[in-house]
């Protein structure tokens, strides 16, 4: 019983729902982090995107079985090995899919729409989408895009434009990166070729790949600097709350721009993994990789200071 659990809980793929943490863009960017009823509704939108995923993650196990077989690192996965078997992981994919859905529907309305499209569009990624080229990279896409307007769905506030344009960008970015890494990975081991493993990929070469990681790591980087300057802040730090006539002008100044440094050394970092075959799992990067890693959370410390701290 404890195999079968831990092959239970490996196929749910836990290290994939920090991108759900998409869910929480609009309350931090918008200063309502700290908004209980708000927060409350994301952190459930988050928990129902995480069943949803883990979902999708199973069936997408039993769907890939024979060709993970073939591939050098996913013929571990439980499916693929005969650890978990099919009949208990659809069961499982089912149950996860209806407790995301009734999660989902508590949290409202709108949210529960957000959360089918973003199921059915995993399913559909599944079956058929990952099969064709492009349409599988802005499959992967829209997903991402999904968990930010979720939040918003969630929340019942709004990210600016720029940030929203940033996001898209990366979840881009992203994307292409791992099919980068991964048609590096797949060339470098000798054991399969890109058709045994994904169809797609052999309607990709590498010197297509690096222009659109290119163009997309362009586009990020530039997004997100002109969302750090072009937008005023929105909220009042409580460093400066109580002393707004001493440092008058303080708040007003777009210390986001503080941040630019970090967006665009995590890229180049990213970019650097990818050419080393590690960026088929954005996931297992970003836990993994020290020099990322930091970069993120530093990243993420500098943005929440000059939100809630000084007001930006």
């Amino acid at each position: 019983m404890g195999q079968l659990l831990y092959a239970i809980l490996k196929a749910a793929r836990p290290r994939q729902w920090l991108k759900n943490v998409a869910l929480f863009t609009t309350i931090l960017f918008t200063g309502q982090l700290f908004n209980g009823p708000q927060f409350t509704a994301a952190f459930l939108g988050f928990i129902a995107f995480c069943f949803l995923a883990s979902s999708n993650y199973i069936l997408n196990d039993v769907l890939d079985a024979p060709a993970d077989r073939r591939h050098p690192f996913k013929k571990f996965r439980p499916v693929a090995s005969g650890k978990l078997p099919i009949k208990t992981a659809l069961l499982v994919s089912l149950l996860l899919l209806t407790a995301g859905l009734s999660i989902a529907s508590a949290v409202g309305q709108t949210f529960f729409i957000f959360s089918l499209v973003f199921i059915l569009l995993q399913y559909s990624y599944s079956i058929v989408l990952k099969h064709i080229s492009v349409i599988d990279i802005i499959a992967i896409t829209i997903g991402y895009v999904l968990r930010v307007y979720a939040g918003e769905a969630a929340s019942g506030y709004h990210i600016s434009i720029w940030l929203a344009l940033a996001a898209l960008s990366l979840a881009l970015f992203l994307a292409i990166g791992k099919r980068r890494a991964e048609l590096t990975l797949i060339q470098s081991s000798g054991d399969a070729s890109p058709k045994d493993t994904r169809a797609a990929l052999s309607h990709y070469s590498e010197k297509l790949l690096d222009a659109y990681t290119s163009m997309f790591a362009t586009s990020t980087f530039i997004s997100y600097t002109y969302f750090t300057f072009l937008e005023r802040p929105i909220t009042q730090g409580l460093i400066f709350r109580n002393y707004s006539d001493f440092v008058i002008g303080i708040p007003d100044r777009k210390w986001m721009m503080l941040t630019i440094p970090f967006v665009l050394y995590g890229i180049m970092r990213y970019m650097q993994l990818i050419y080393h075959g590690k960026g088929e799992s954005p996931e297992q990067i970003l836990t993994t990789d020290l020099p990322l890693l930091s970069t993120v959370v530093i990243w993420a410390g500098a943005a929440f200071f000059i939100i809630y701290g000084i007001g930006g």
